[in-house]
């Protein structure tokens, strides 16, 4: 099946949930307008649909290779890079002084999508050179930024994060990889790196590494870890590229998905290379000791886009299993008759259908808003409204990142559910969207990590600040429900719509302000407790959020006029929320009593180890 964008959906959360015509108001957003940025959307649909997925099986399948330290990906891997960064996709929303074209982050969240919902594997490599861009762009000298930016923007460059270390997974305090300062103010960089996505391969002419490392003095643990850009060939004073560095790739893992990405092990300082001995030559970014601030804006970028990833994939798993289900015969209707009916006129595949529609754009709904916030940020003059934009959108990153790529492998199993035994082969495709999605929950921090980060850098820094105004904003939507039902203007449907979404997320909100409530007064004393409750705080938050964007949905959808909005669209949009609420809202219950059940939990703890 091929993939289609779902356009429809994309322009109505871009326009009515995440505001775009209030973020084109932002100063340095003047120049766009919505019909230039509907064109750009369009024009992108269309190259991801023509030029992008039509790749994603057969790369499945051949994967990349690697042979005498060079690495040939999936055959036209190289061609599609280079259309892709041809057509200004890689610098979309990139400063245009270094010949980006600045556009809105929500504008780039919807390109994100559909380039990974097209093909994940493929989509890894400009993922992480827009974190090497935005890393360098934050904290790189002036030197660098302007002979490195550049040919990442235009994509002849491409760029990769290296951290792990086979001692050093999520511990970044175990790094050992060393970093000797030169006389000419260079350092020579050796040690191993693992799991180093786009670590080596043939679309670009370079590849630039942003490598952790320990320079000689540097004091222990993560406060003596800096920042290192390491070109796999070294880049002469007018552009050019020079001897090739001391940088090589020793093998290529072997992964249950994503298989058509490259994940390398690179070994700096072999010897093999052109720069004499010593190791690779590598440069500082920022200053030393600072590294794990500098690679944090890297990570969170990554983050963000890795939530994206989890409702890109899942938007194409659940596309073919809605395909599927309304082509494939299989039994009687349950009401009567002898005809056999195909499977989504069954009730509980209908309702797994809908479950799967309601957690993706739900997701995707919350994904927008968080980038909206962050254009606020980024853009605003006021410098209280940007704090507090800020504020919102670092709050929001984890919750997106845990929950929408927890939601992209229950969805993807979903999906295979539906196909039945067909999903379990692998020549239909669900199989491969089954094994890329289970990486996202894992990679650029586990859902665990992100949880952590959740209660101890986001609700316990501000005590709760962040999270009682997101109530707050809730609240305002219950009330705005309320209010349409006492109107008495809704159709019958509508009415029943609208109580059960009331009904639900009202629900729902206290137990997200009863789960935020026992975190904050439990974690004093009993911190580990806190910790018990830390994914499914997490995953309670992500719940509500994605139920209140569908439920902002289900107002929207009964009050506003647009022509360009179909009654078919604006009944199963309704559908889709009360589908939510009714099969997923519910679910905080359960995690609020998980929640709650912290100290009983920690009281046992030593009993289990």
């Amino acid at each position: 099946m091929s993939y289609k964008v779902p356009s429809d959906d994309i322009n109505f959360v871009v326009r009515y949930l995440a505001d775009l015509p209030m973020v084109l108001q932002l100063p340095g957003f003047e120049e766009f307008t919505t019909e230039l940025c509907d064109a750009i959307l369009e024009e992108n649909a269309r190259f991801v649909q023509e030029q992008i997925a039509p790749l994603n099986a057969p790369a499945d399948r051949t994967g990349a290779q690697l042979q005498d330290g060079q690495v040939t990906t999936a055959q036209g891997f190289k061609d599609a890079l280079a259309a892709y960064t041809a057509s200004g996709w890689q610098g979309l929303q990139h400063p245009g002084e270094y010949g980006g074209q600045g556009l809105p982050k929500l504008l780039h969240a919807v390109v994100t999508e559909n380039l990974n919902a097209a093909s994940l594997a493929f989509a890894l490599c400009p993922l992480l050179t827009d974190g090497v861009i935005e890393a360098l762009h934050a904290a790189a000298s002036p030197e660098l930024k302007n002979a490195y930016i550049p040919p990442l923007i235009e994509g002849r460059w491409t760029g990769t994060m290296n951290l792990t270390e086979p001692q050093a997974g999520s511990d970044l305090a175990l790094l050992r990889t060393r970093a000797t300062p030169q006389p000419d103010g260079s350092y020579r960089i050796q040690g191993e790196k693992i799991f180093i996505t786009y670590g080596e391969h043939d679309l670009s002419e370079n590849i630039i590494h942003l490598v952790l490392a320990r320079t000689p003095d540097a004091p222990p643990g993560v406060k003596g870890i800096s920042l290192f850009l390491v070109p796999k060939f070294l880049v002469n004073q007018d552009g050019s590229l020079g001897a090739r560095n001391d940088v090589w790739c020793a093998r290529l893992e072997e992964k249950l998905g994503i298989h058509a990405s490259p994940t390398a092990e690179l070994l700096y300082g072999s010897g093999k290379g052109e720069v004499g001995e010593g190791g690779a030559v590598g440069y500082l970014v920022g200053e030393t000791n600072k590294g794990l601030q500098y690679m944090f804006i890297m990570m969170n970028a990554a983050r963000y886009a890795v939530g994206l990833q989890g409702v890109a994939v899942a938007e194409r798993a659940w596309q073919m299993a809605q395909q599927y289900a309304h082509e494939r015969k299989q039994g009687q209707s349950v009401t009567g008759g002898s005809d056999t009916v195909v499977i989504a006129q069954h009730p509980d595949v209908d309702r797994l259908l809908q479950t799967m529609r309601g957690l993706v754009e739900g997701s995707r709904a919350l994904a927008y808003w968080a980038a909206s916030a962050e254009d606020v940020a980024r853009q605003h003059q006021d410098p209280q409204w940007a704090q507090r934009s800020q504020a919102l959108y670092e709050f929001l990153v984890p919750v997106i990142k845990g929950f929408a790529t927890e939601m992209s492998v229950e969805v993807t199993s979903l999906a295979m559910q539906v196909y039945g035994g067909m999903g379990y082969i692998e020549e239909t495709g669900i199989a491969q969207l089954y094994r890329d999605a289970r990486i996202l929950p894992i990679y650029e921090g586990t859902t665990a990590i992100q949880a952590n980060d959740f209660i101890g850098r986001k609700l316990l820094r501000d005590k709760g600040l962040v999270a009682l105004s997101i109530q707050a904003l809730v609240q305002m939507t219950v009330d705005q429900l309320q209010e349409r039902l006492a109107e008495g203007s809704l159709a019958p449907e509508q009415q029943v719509a609208l109580k059960q979404i009331h009904q639900q997320l009202t629900a729902s909100l206290a137990d997200y302000g009863q789960g935020v409530k026992t975190i904050l007064t439990e974690f004093a004393e009993h911190p580990k407790a806190a910790f018990y409750g830390s994914v499914p705080i997490l995953m309670l938050t992500g719940t509500l959020l994605a139920g209140w964007q569908l439920a902002r949905s289900a107002v929207l959808v009964t009050q506003v006029t647009d022509s360009n909005m179909s009654a078919e669209y604006r009944a199963q949009k309704l559908a889709t929320a009360v589908f939510y609420s009714a099969t997923v809202l519910p679910r905080t219950h359960s995690y609020l009593a998980t929640i709650q059940a912290g100290t009983v939990l920690e009281q046992f703890h030593a009993q289990t180890l």
